[in-house]
């Protein structure tokens, strides 16, 4: 199972995720997220940490071009995108990206198609809300092709067993506090994540 620790705004917290065993790390470019990391702070970061770790852009809303200038200038490897009012072109984006579907209730699963995506329960805001989804809902879908965000912790992970996610995506589950990672949850939930069946 893939991991991605989302919400990185420090170095620190970026070097302790990947010591944890994250496979990928999620930058936030939403301003009004107290996750939020300027482009060229997050390239610093990129810039220090070591190979063969994904890098990732959360964007809300945004058009192809901001997508395209930040994912540059922050290095970027895979945008990850919430795309509510059809805002983006998604067939002019420079980088790989992973649509962001944000689920109220069972029938907005039939909106997955075969290509990979991260599903996420619906929230007023934007993320790291610790919002759960149903999982049942899940039942007799092929969920290879999904990660699942939302609420996530070391102490409900096991839950997740049978299902057969591609990922799991994490930020406030393994928080001190908005923004700031505590290397001990983020330890703790890659161990729980990769005894997952």
């Amino acid at each position: 199972m893939k991991i991605k620790i989302c919400g990185i705004t420090n170095l620190q917290d970026a070097l302790d995720a990947i010591e944890a065993g994250a496979d990928a790390l999620g930058f936030v470019f939403y301003s009004k997220s107290p996750r939020y990391i300027d482009p060229f702070e997050a390239r610093k970061i990129v810039d220090a940490i070591p190979p063969f770790v994904q890098t990732v852009g959360l964007f809300v809303n945004e058009n192809e071009h901001y997508i395209n200038q930040v994912c540059a200038n922050a290095k970027m490897q895979l945008a990850q995108i919430i795309d509510d009012f059809n805002y983006t072109d998604f067939e002019i984006l420079d980088v790989k990206y992973i649509k962001v579907l944000r689920i109220k209730e069972k029938n907005d699963l039939n909106l997955i198609d075969d290509n990979f995506a991260l599903v996420d329960a619906f929230v007023e805001g934007f993320g790291g809300e610790g919002k759960r989804l149903a999982l049942e809902w899940f039942d007799k879908i092929d969920c290879s092709k999904l990660i699942i965000a939302g609420g996530l912790t070391s102490k409900n992970l096991n839950e997740l067993s049978g299902y057969g996610f591609y990922g799991v995506d994490v930020s406030s589950g393994v928080e001190e506090f908005k923004g700031k990672k505590s290397k001990l949850k983020m330890i703790e939930f890659v161990k729980e994540a990769n005894e997952i069946i």
